[in-house]
């Protein structure tokens, strides 16, 4: 689509709102005069106009700039009203109305907080944005739970993340910076000696600024693409260079059943691990096969077993809507089937096509927006039936009907750490290969520090550093 911007630079906010409404559309910027088929997006006046022409009909949308009380904010306000006016002139030229309304952002949650701190409501939240009530009311309940994960915290508090990117496949839908461990297994062991490393050195600064972890996260790729002994060095090394006595929770991404062992777990949990995923994403053998996975849903459910087992785990559950071959029908029995197995946590994914994923190369017959629509709202009302609390949601680029992802938990059983991730509420240090370490300013803003991708670069780089 061609784009004029008129009276600001507000590119991003105006690309958002196009490829939300238009995704099989990309941005052109003429540098000619306005003519045919276009948006035209100007900001004068506290107001933003768009008047977008389509097959020679114009239709116009207008947005008011909500007032604001600091330089920062001037800026947000002007692209919201930005995004309003495109908004509602797609929607008078026609465009289907997203369930999350002129929202383009990947952490509603943070908005709505504010709506509720300043005395407002989810009502008022849907009406501004747009947002389908049973959206606004999900996003109010995960609000609600960051604001008391908020109030339970103090400066000095810290998560840590600890990257390990390998996986024993990849998963068609993934673009994570990670590596087949059959491609790259000599790797694997210079990669945790240069891991190794950054632990002992970020821990001296951590402990010289005087933070304390209370919430630590092993991610990947899949961290139990190591071995027993693997982990085991780790987890010491953690324990060795991090004072951990006010940590609240240990998570263990295991994620893929395949890599899932007795002495595996045996060796987390005498290390103090708490939290485990175990993530079937479907129960299908049909869409396994699909998505590039070499287990089974039943090698899922002799994984769980096995954790149940050795004990002592708190246990998530990913689920992702919208895979290929699958249907309504299809995530249905596995919500079913999962809710039966009882986690203490069960993540909905909604598919997003990630450049860079085997899904976006091959462009793959997926569900619609209709269908995956159906998959989440039952996995909703079924989770919430069964007693789950939503606690935390976000959302992603090119997510199949523009939907969402939300962790669901029992009472009490929420995991902190992805709290921490999605609401930005205090300092995460990360520590691997394609780690984003972020810090949160007084004044909101907030600064990245992103390592190597790749974990041969990383361990070069590890190299060159030594302790």
């Amino acid at each position: 689509m061609d784009l004029y911007l008129i009276g600001h630079d507000y590119k991003y906010a105006v690309e958002q709102m196009l490829l939300t409404l238009y995704p099989d559309r990309r941005p052109v910027y003429p540098d000619h005069a306005p003519e045919g088929d276009r948006a035209e997006v100007a900001l004068a006046k506290g107001a933003a106009v768009c008047r977008l022409v389509e097959n020679g009909a114009a239709y116009v949308g207008r947005a008011d700039v909500r007032p604001w009380h600091s330089e920062r904010e001037r800026v947000r306000m002007e692209q919201q009203a930005v995004k309003l006016s495109f908004y509602r002139a797609a929607l008078a030229a026609g465009a289907k109305k997203p369930v999350w309304g002129a929202l383009t952002g990947v952490k509603p949650g943070k908005l709505m907080a504010r709506y509720l701190g300043s005395g407002m409501s989810a009502a008022d939240f849907a009406r501004d944005f747009d947002v389908a009530p049973d959206r606004a009311a999900l996003c109010e309940k995960t609000a609600r739970a960051a604001l008391t994960a908020k109030a339970s915290l103090s400066r000095r508090d810290i998560g840590l993340y600890v990257g390990i990117p390998f996986c024993p496949t990849r998963c068609a839908y993934c673009s994570f910076i990670s590596s087949d461990v059959a491609a790259a297994g000599k790797l694997v062991e210079p990669y945790l000696h240069a891991l190794l490393r950054e632990i002992a050195r970020t821990g001296a600064a951590v402990q010289a600024a005087g933070e304390r972890p209370v919430a630590l996260y092993l991610g990947g790729g899949t961290p139990t693409t190591l071995s027993a002994e693997q982990l085991d060095r780790l987890c010491t090394a953690l324990e060795t260079h991090f004072d951990l006595s006010a940590l609240r929770e240990y998570t263990v991404e295991a994620g893929r059943p395949d890599t899932i062992t007795r002495e595996k777990l045996q060796a987390l949990k005498a290390r103090g691990v708490s939290r485990v995923s175990v993530n079937p994403q479907t129960m299908s053998d049909e869409v396994l096969q699909a998505i590039g996975r070499r287990h089974t849903a039943r090698d899922v459910l002799d994984a769980l077993a096995l954790v149940r087992d050795v004990g002592g785990f708190a246990v998530n559950m990913d689920l992702i809507a919208g895979l290929p071959k699958d249907t309504p029908a299809g995530f249905r029995a596995t919500v079913e089937q999962v809710l039966a197995l009882g986690p203490e946590n069960v993540t909905v994914h909604t598919l997003a096509i990630k450049n860079g994923s085997y899904l976006a190369q091959q462009k793959a017959d997926l569900p619609d927006g209709t269908a995956v629509g159906e998959m989440l709202d039952y996995a909703g009302q079924a989770l919430g039936a069964a007693g789950y609390e939503p606690y935390y949601l976000y959302r992603q680029k090119y997510m199949s009907g523009g939907f969402e992802n939300v962790g669901w938990t029992k009472p009490g059983m929420g995991s902190l750490y992805n709290i921490l991730m999605m609401e930005e509420l205090a300092p995460v240090l990360a520590m691997g290969a394609g780690g984003s370490t972020k810090r949160t300013g007084p004044d909101g803003s907030v600064t990245r520090h992103i390592n190597p991708k790749y974990p041969r670069e990383y361990i070069e780089r590890e190299e060159e550093n030594g302790i």
